[in-house]
């Protein structure tokens, strides 16, 4: 195996994805709003091809914004739906991600069918790519660093996460755990979902480019799952899902320069490769967890009927 400077950025700009979706995905976990991650990432759609629509370029801070703008959207009409029609959440988010997202291919069939809309990129983004997009090279130490657009993007979001996850972690806890406690507690727990889902939908966005849109699925909410079977904890669940997701993100790359040539192929989505390597980690911990792990449940349960 070869190991290249472009390697190094893809498996930064890789955990710098990944980690920022985990910090969210925390409360998404303990909210049972698991696929509200799915629902957004499908649902920006629209968004995009409208921002296309009125700018007439593909501008990255426009297409953003569209996107952005319909990832609230998309968190919004669940929660109306859901309140004022009395259906599921569950099914009002399936109603707003499939209409948004349905929407989203007429209008780019009907009005922006000229644009370039490779499928792949959409599930799997383009990772592999991000590194040659260079806007800074500063020096250090005498030697010149050429820093790709998508890992200050990232590290951006990263970074914002983590200091919106600190500054209102109390009412983030109170309000995933009891809203209506929050609510006596003088927390405005509408307020704080509403701010998570903005946050979630911003991530969504910010990691779609690089790692498409399944991946982010998985980011969000495995290596807060597999953090929750670990402890019952919530700041060291945080700490633990953050270090699982860059964990999955470098044995991801890895894993997609050494595996494939085991089976006679010559590569393989290092995108794909940390939602596999996330899910292998989880059936590792699912299976052998100190309190929660099957086979300690399992030991416990034979031991109760002696």
């Amino acid at each position: 195996m070869e190991w290249y400077s472009i390697d190094t950025w893809i498996v930064v700009i890789a955990a710098l994805a990944a980690g920022a979706c985990a910090l969210p995905g925390n409360f998404l976990v303990l909210r049972k709003m698991s696929m509200m991650g799915d629902a957004i990432s499908h649902a920006v759609l629209p968004g995009l091809a409208i921002a296309f629509l009125v700018t007439g370029a593909r501008a990255s801070l426009s297409m953003f914004i569209g996107a952005a703008i319909a990832g609230v959207l998309t968190a919004v009409f669940t929660q109306w739906i859901s309140r004022f029609g009395k259906v599921d959440e569950g099914a009002s988010m399936g109603i707003v991600f499939t209409t948004l997202f349905a929407l989203g291919l007429l209008l780019i069939v009907q009005g922006a069918d000229h644009v370039d809309l490779d499928p792949s990129c959409v599930l799997y983004g383009a990772i592999e790519l991000t590194p040659l997009d260079v806007v800074w090279r500063p020096t250090l130490f005498g030697l010149s660093i050429e820093v790709p657009r998508t890992a200050l993007v990232l590290a951006g979001v990263a970074l914002f996460n983590a200091v919106f996850v600190v500054a209102f972690f109390k009412e983030l806890r109170i309000s995933s755990f009891d809203a209506e406690l929050a609510t006596t507690m003088g927390i405005d727990s509408k307020l704080m979902h509403y701010l998570l889902m903005t946050l979630v939908a911003v991530t969504t966005v910010a990691c779609f480019e690089s790692v498409g849109s399944i991946i982010v699925i998985a980011m969000l909410i495995v290596p807060a799952a597999t953090a929750h079977l670990l402890t019952d904890r919530l700041w060291l669940m945080v700490v633990l899902s953050v270090m699982i997701a860059i964990g999955s993100a470098v044995l991801g790359h890895l894993s997609a320069l050494i595996v494939p040539a085991w089976f006679g192929f010559t590569d393989t989505s290092t995108s794909g490769m940390m939602a596999v390597m996330a899910g292998l980690i989880f059936s590792t911990v699912m299976l052998f967890a100190p309190k929660y792990g099957v086979f300690q449940r399992f030991v416990k349960r034979t031991q109760a009927m002696k």
